[in-house]
């Protein structure tokens, strides 16, 4: 399947969608084409009226990501109109082998610092949207089977649309992956929040730790959400990260270009965009925990935190953590997503709402090839109790 030469391909939309009859179609676009300045104005259009907002998949982060970790025939930008609007888009990618498994499909496309593979999706459109890029796959699967759906919020908007037009077509579908990660979404003040997720020891614990700290010199907390000196903040992270022990592992950003050069290109972009609350905890003027939050409102995406170990006693990872509170605050920001990993041991002894993530897939293709893929589905479940399938 030539993702990248597809031309647009129209269809008519179902009447009881927005469009009032109109055509819709799906376009399909390099990482180069996408940087067209055209497009990029549109892209960000739909980025700022996104039914569920995805930092990720954003121009900022994306072609960020495409520079570092895409190859030239990897990865495709598919983008669904609706008349001249652009109503959604998602990258995709062919994909093989799966799970192990030597299975031909197609994946949304993502690496390991992209944390939610929601679409950009308008608005009001989220089954159009579904059924368009569905019906668009059905007619040129090329070998893919299926189409793998990682990382989608469970209870959105987005996922739920998917579930309505599954059952609208009676689409074979299944969740391969299901998991929780912490989440901040609460109308309570910053402070009663921390009464209510500690107890009263832990607290008293953290203010001594807090007090003890200021004790080694001028303790400050500093907030930025421009451009001001994000150069000097990209290194003071990279460097205090790689101090500790991600460094001695060798998992930490700056221990492999490209990682090193997304986080300074998403930083830096994400600033530009408006998207980026820096958050640092200093001590006689040195970073000794930092924090950097991507601001979609009413979402907030929790992407990156480090520490300086040598001051662990203290618990200044956790102590920032506490700043970060004043997200409940904010009259424009609903909730945030902490990206963390399933039972964090630091950031769930604060969060305590959790948001379910899965990861699906979903049948393409003719209805004999949907059929083999439910059937295959069906046998690797009877035969191992669960399947990735």
């Amino acid at each position: 399947m030539d993702l990248a030469n597809t031309p647009i391909l129209p269809r008519q939309l179902h009447s009881s969608d927005h469009s009032g009859g109109r055509i819709e179609g799906v376009r399909l676009l390099t990482p180069e084409q996408s940087a067209s300045p055209s497009f990029l104005l549109e892209w960000q259009k739909l980025a700022e009226h996104a039914s569920e907002p995805n930092p990720f998949f954003e121009p900022w982060f994306l072609h960020a990501s495409f520079e570092q970790f895409a190859s030239d025939s990897s990865c495709t930008l598919l983008a669904v109109y609706e008349g001249s609007s652009l109503i959604g888009l998602l990258p995709i990618a062919r994909g093989q082998p799966y799970y192990g498994y030597p299975l031909p499909h197609l994946t949304t496309w993502l690496h390991d610092n992209a944390f939610c593979g929601t679409p950009l999706i308008a608005s009001g459109f989220e089954r159009a949207f579904w059924r368009t890029m569905l019906n668009h796959l059905d007619r040129t699967p090329g070998f893919a089977l299926f189409l793998h759906l990682p990382q989608l919020p469970a209870d959105g908007s987005v996922n739920a649309a998917l579930d309505a037009v599954l059952a609208e077509f009676n689409r074979f579908s299944a969740t391969v992956e299901s998991w929780e990660r912490a989440m901040l979404a609460s109308d309570a003040k910053p402070e009663v929040y921390l009464t209510e997720s500690m107890s009263a020891k832990k607290r008293k614990e953290l203010r001594r730790q807090h007090k003890r700290l200021s004790e080694e010199g001028d303790l400050t907390v500093e907030r930025s959400h421009g451009s001001d000196d994000v150069t000097a903040w990209i290194s003071d992270f990279l460097a205090l990260e790689a101090a500790g022990w991600k460094g001695d592992a060798g998992s930490a950003l700056a221990n492999a270009r490209n990682t090193r050069a997304l986080f300074t290109s998403a930083i830096i972009g994400a600033a530009e965009a408006g998207r980026l609350e820096r958050i640092t905890l200093r001590l006689d003027g040195r970073a000794i925990a930092m924090l950097a939050n991507f601001v979609t409102a009413p979402g907030v995406f929790s992407f990156k935190t480090t520490f300086d170990e040598s001051y662990a006693r203290f618990s200044p990872g956790l102590l920032l953590q506490i700043e970060n509170l004043e997200l409940l605050a904010r009259p424009d920001i609903g909730w945030a997503d902490s990206c963390a990993s399933p039972d964090h041991s630091m950031i769930e002894r604060i969060w305590r709402e959790k948001r379910r993530i899965v990861s699906r897939n979903v049948a393409i293709g003719g209805n004999l090839r949907r059929l083999a893929f439910s059937a295959l589905m069906a046998y690797e479940t009877r035969g191992r109790g669960s399947s990735p399938l």
